[in-house]
């Protein structure tokens, strides 16, 4: 069987990271890489082997590659997405999809019609603490689930290539670049889309120091935001950008009314004390025995050592594998999954700024049919 041949544009931080995964995979090969920046491309290069490319219309007419995957700066989606659109390859498209839901609703508009699959790059789904909460919902362990409460307490931005994750205009804001993670969890643990959204926050402790060009970074570094649900339900994220000595980097919270049940997840082995890897763990708190269980979800060293995200990029990108050789098939993050998460993102962007209660409702839900 030949393998796959992937050209990966955006070759920093997290195309990095999709680079050493893709490599775990039998079957996966990746045959080209693009960024205009010299030394993320050198970079990508000797980490793969790949033909490199500055520019990403060169890799396309190229034509060496079986799928792409797209890991540039959020500002620049929207563009590479519609000249990938325009191609007959399957695409791996990083989240956010777009840095605003206008956007997002006309990549989907673009997309009508196209045979490939285009799949949103939501690697929450995948970390296995979070997939073990899923099972566990599915098998009725909580009961009907009621209220999803997500806590991520982590280190502040990483330095990028320009710095362009420390402003809004470029990033969507924090709660699209950094949350539409949660916003996306919620609507897939609830099983019901958002009609309303609040959220308070503010950019008091990170990046107070830096200037670029006399300008200071806005992303926000705490916050609440509780998001209402279609069918009733509710949730609620509490984000720390300046809490790095948390055991846990995030804990994903499902209760209903027969239990509550967490994923607990550590942070990268790189931001531990020690620098070593650790495990995850799924607990269940029972209302009928009133007791606790705790369990211990092992991960693949390998697999924690090829990226940030706890071997949630690798089990994505199999599932994602196993769709393009399949060739046929829905992705199982689609479009519209995106753009729900970039919706309440912004929408809870413009809840900080305004102090209101934004009503989703109010502005209709264009990609509804499609989510």
């Amino acid at each position: 069987m030949e393998p796959i041949r992937y050209g990966i544009i955006g070759s920093g931080m997290m195309g990095q990271e999709h680079m050493r995964n893709i490599a775990l995979l039998d079957g996966a090969h990746i045959s080209a890489v693009c960024d205009p920046h010299e030394g993320m491309r050198t970079q990508a290069q000797a980490l793969t082997g790949a033909e490199a490319f500055s520019e990403h219309h060169a890799l396309l007419a190229a034509d060496i590659c079986d799928a792409y995957v797209l890991a540039a700066p959020n500002d620049l989606h929207a563009g590479l997405m519609r000249d990938l659109l325009a191609t007959d390859k399957p695409i791996l498209c990083e989240k956010p999809l777009a840095t605003n839901a206008a956007d997002c609703r006309a990549l989907i508009q673009a997309a009508e019609g196209r045979r490939a699959p285009v799949w949103v790059a939501m690697e929450y789904r995948y970390m296995p603490p979070v997939e073990r909460l899923r099972a566990a919902i599915a098998e009725g362990r909580a009961g009907s689930p009621r209220m999803v409460s997500i806590r991520e307490h982590r280190f502040p931005f990483l330095e990028k290539v320009g710095d362009w994750n420390r402003f809004n205009a470029r990033t969507g804001g924090t709660m699209v670049e950094k949350c539409c993670h949660f916003f996306d969890l919620m609507r897939l643990l609830l099983n019901s889309d958002p009609i309303r959204v609040y959220a308070s926050a503010g950019a008091d402790v990170n990046h107070k120091d830096e200037r670029y060009d006399g300008r200071i970074p806005d992303m926000v570094d705490h916050g609440f935001v509780t998001v209402d649900f279609a069918n009733g339900t509710r949730a609620m994220l509490e984000l720390c950008m300046f809490a790095e000595g948390s055991y846990w980097q995030e804990v994903v919270s499902v209760t209903g009314d027969k239990a509550r049940l967490d994923a607990c997840v550590p942070g990268p082995a790189r931001f531990s004390p020690d620098g070593q890897e650790r495990h995850s763990e799924f607990v269940i708190s029972d209302r009928a025995t009133k007791c606790e269980t705790r369990e211990v979800v092992e991960v693949d060293a390998r697999i924690l050592r090829a990226g940030d995200h706890h071997g949630s990029t690798y089990f994505q990108h199999a599932r994602f594998l196993e769709l393009v050789r399949a060739g046929r098939g829905a992705p199982e993050v689609s479009l519209a999954d995106g753009y729900w998460s970039v919706l309440v993102g912004e929408a809870a962007e413009q809840s900080i700024r305004t102090h209101q209660v934004i009503d989703l409702r109010a502005n209709g839900h264009p990609a509804a049919s499609a989510a």
